[in-house]
């Protein structure tokens, strides 16, 4: 565990901006100290208690994650490019059934691991009734709809069409023991909270107990990367007594160069791939972005001609013309690596990221390979779970299986 933090990785931590710390500096709520050499605000460890949610920093060692006491299975609907499916391997389940609508999703599936079970299909087509009562977990990652309410209380038949009845109708049919649904953070106020709160109603009218949802941060579990995953979790009610526990968060923060060189979490540089370009004058303007830096870093004149009638309105529109920087994670990658509200140029080179960046970002083993055009690659990894997000969420779940495995046995013996 090391003693001193930097600026950006307390703004991470506590999601503030640098700004905000500064502020607090000045106001006397969080004062840094200066690293001697370059002056930069540095913070001690001891100075990060006073906040509970990074409580686990002074927490004891993490411990190990358990194997499996026997051959656990799942099925994965909404699989997508693979992320959750490979962490959930890496901690020791044995997916039965993997499922997409997309057909490149698919293919990336089947090229990687032509022994798996990938059924290329809507998902409300799919007949799981050869897997009800023998599958330990269902997870998936629906997209997020709306429901239409006028004044009810809405359960599961009120939620039809939607992606989420046929994943709640998936869980109907199957009977998992446990069921992990994944989503943006932005699920939980979607519609004033009420598209959760529906979520969680129809789970638990199928017989589940809901652990409560939680939004987890990547850069906590060894991802170079700011994204935010909501994961709910739900329990059936036969088992309710076990307990299920969050991954414990990791005490340290990989940022951009960990994800692109030699290092912590990769044992070579980053192999070369193909990637998208900058037009010529996008490319001359992204030139006078320093490391870490944005619009607002340029020329005034170059900010007017790249702005445009975004100039002269408010807001910090910080993901335009956006360098990132070698010393933090990424920014949360989108499903373009060169998207205007969104740029996320090399932090030396100017150009977006290579599809291999991309993945690498991702946390996704250089040897797992994507199909379809760059177009669809990028998108099928923006879109993806962090693989050492997922293995984190699966060795809890192995967990929490060992613990129904045990009380089995254990009930059996008596």
């Amino acid at each position: 565990m090391k003693s001193y933090f930097s600026i950006a990785e307390v703004a991470d931590m506590l999601s503030v901006s640098k700004e905000t710390l500064r502020r607090w500096d000045n106001n006397g709520k969080l004062k840094s100290m200066r690293q001697a050499g370059n002056n930069y605000r540095m913070y001690h460890i001891d100075q990060l208690k006073i906040f509970d949610e990074l409580s686990f920093l002074f927490a004891d060692e993490r411990t190990e994650a358990e194997q499996p006491l026997r051959n656990y299975t799942s099925i994965e609907l909404f699989a997508g490019a693979g992320g959750l499916a490979i962490g959930l391997e890496k901690a020791g389940l044995d997916c039965l059934l993997l499922n997409d609508v997309d057909k490149w999703c698919c293919e990336t599936l089947k090229l990687n691991r032509p022994e798996w079970n990938v059924i290329h299909d809507d998902v409300g087509a799919l007949d799981l009734s050869e897997y009800a009562g023998k599958i330990d977990v269902l997870t998936g990652g629906f997209p997020c709809q709306a429901f239409s309410y006028a004044g009810k209380k809405l359960g599961f038949n009120d939620t039809r069409g939607t992606l989420f009845h046929k994943f709640a109708s998936a869980v109907n049919t199957v009977k998992p023991k446990i069921c992990v649904a994944e989503n943006v953070r932005g699920l939980l106020n979607h519609d004033s909270g009420r598209t959760l709160q529906t979520m969680k109603n129809v789970i638990s009218e199928l017989g589940y107990k809901i652990i409560e949802p939680k939004v987890l941060k990547a850069i906590f579990y060894r991802v170079p990367q700011k994204r935010e995953r909501l994961f709910l979790v739900a329990i059936r009610n036969d088992l309710q007594d076990i307990d299920f526990h969050y991954p414990e968060p990791y005490g340290e923060i990989y940022n951009l160069k960990d994800a692109l060189k030699k290092g912590r979490l990769y044992d070579i540089d980053v192999p070369k791939s193909t990637g998208q370009l900058y037009p010529e004058r996008k490319k001359i303007i992204m030139d006078m972005v320093p490391q870490g830096g944005y619009w607002r870093d340029l020329p005034e004149n170059i900010q007017k001609e790249y702005m445009l009638k975004s100039y002269y309105l408010g807001g910090g529109k910080t993901g335009m013309a956006r360098r990132m920087s070698w010393d933090e994670p990424c920014l949360t990658l989108t499903t373009a690596p060169a998207q205007k509200q969104t740029e996320r140029c090399h932090p030396e080179e100017t150009r977006p990221f290579t599809v291999r960046e991309y993945a690498r970002i991702q946390t996704f083993p250089d040897k797992w390979l994507f199909a379809g055009s760059s177009t669809q690659q990028y998108k099928q990894i923006g879109n993806a779970v962090p693989v050492n997000l997922a293995y984190e969420i699966g060795a809890s779940i192995i967990e929490f299986l060992n613990k129904v495995e045990t009380a089995s046995l254990d009930s059996k013996a008596a």
